[in-house]
């Protein structure tokens, strides 16, 4: 998700980007790229192209396989949607137009990217934040868990956090798009985008999901040693619970590592003065897009079963045959 910064266009024109040419404040592409401007645009090329074969691989898994018809994966589905989107629209647009060209030519089309990054980026981390209750569940309560997490509660939970996103991502683009007729409500316009945004679009689901991971972990560990009391050996009860830290800090460590230096960054520059470099902020939003990269290897290649549909699927079996009730391992 992407919010107004503070920068100084003269330190903006004497950053030089590597695919842009600056000449009196007219900033452009380059007509002669330089070979880091080549690398630069062809590796983030190559992470748009994965980002949108790594959701379309969870989409298709969960659509095809009928083994894969859970509540859980019907959210998985979800966030693969909203990381797919990511890739086919936030992703080409914020290459063709970077924070840097819309500092200086913000045209409708860099308005439509601005709106776009903070609806699917809000709805992609509110899934996330929904994925976690339902592992809550599944770990905490167990004999609850298909009571309350049922496919009625999950359709639910998927429409209202695709609404709940574009509200935030209409109200943060608000400002953009009035910026050039405001004036006493400029201030409050401001303080929307770059406050109420960040809390309901990040912090709000961070200490959510914070808070719901240490429950879990806290409780696999108490099972973890209620069955060692059971066991005359420690060594798999072990091995069960460094596979639930590894878990926990895998699905928590990159959500924070992606997001939270682009929202510190936002936040930080809302309430001072200080000057945010251009190439800081285009690396932090470039980091922050990464997530949904990396959503589809945390939510779906981590677990066996996902990995046995991704084989069937990339070998092209399911155009030969009908694998739909395969049994997946």
């Amino acid at each position: 998700m992407e919010t107004e910064v503070t920068i100084n266009r003269t330190d903006a024109v004497a950053y030089a980007h590597p695919c842009y040419e600056t000449d009196n404040f007219s900033y452009q592409f380059t007509t002669t790229p330089s070979a880091v401007c080549v690398i630069l645009y062809g590796f983030l090329t190559l992470l748009s192209v994965v980002t949108v074969c790594g959701n379309l691989l969870v989409i298709i898994s969960v659509l095809y396989f009928k083994q894969l018809h859970t509540p859980t994966n019907s959210l998985i589905l979800s966030l693969a949607v909203a990381d797919l989107l990511v890739g086919i629209i936030v992703f080409p647009l914020t290459i063709v137009f970077s924070p840097s060209s819309c500092m200086f030519h913000e045209d409708l089309f860099c308005k439509i990217r601005d709106s776009f990054n903070a609806y699917l980026c809000t709805c992609s981390i509110m899934h996330l934040c929904c994925i976690s209750v339902d592992r809550y569940y599944a770990v905490c309560q167990p004999l609850m868990y298909k009571s309350k997490i049922s496919h009625r509660v999950v359709v639910i939970m998927i429409i209202l956090n695709w609404i709940f996103s574009a509200i935030i991502g209409i109200g943060v683009s608000i400002p953009v798009l009035t910026n050039k007729q405001c004036e006493d409500t400029c201030f409050i316009d401001f303080l929307i985008a770059n406050t109420v945004g960040p809390i309901f679009s990040f912090y709000l689901p961070l200490v959510i999901m914070l808070c719901i991971y240490l429950k879990i972990f806290l409780v696999a560990q108490r099972q973890a040693r209620s069955i060692q009391t059971r066991m005359k050996g420690g060594a798999a009860v072990s091995k069960m619970e460094r596979k639930a830290t590894k878990t926990l800090a895998i699905v928590l460590g990159v959500f924070l590592l992606s997001w939270t230096p682009c929202f510190i960054c936002i936040t930080f520059s809302t309430f001072s003065n200080i000057l945010i470099p251009v190439p800081v902020i285009e690396t932090l939003i470039w980091l922050a897009l990464t997530n949904s990269t990396l959503n589809p290897f945390i939510y779906a290649f981590f677990y066996i079963w996902f990995r046995s549909a991704f084989k069937i699927i990339m070998s092209g079996k399911i155009l030969r045959c009908d694998f739909s009730n395969t049994k997946l391992h």
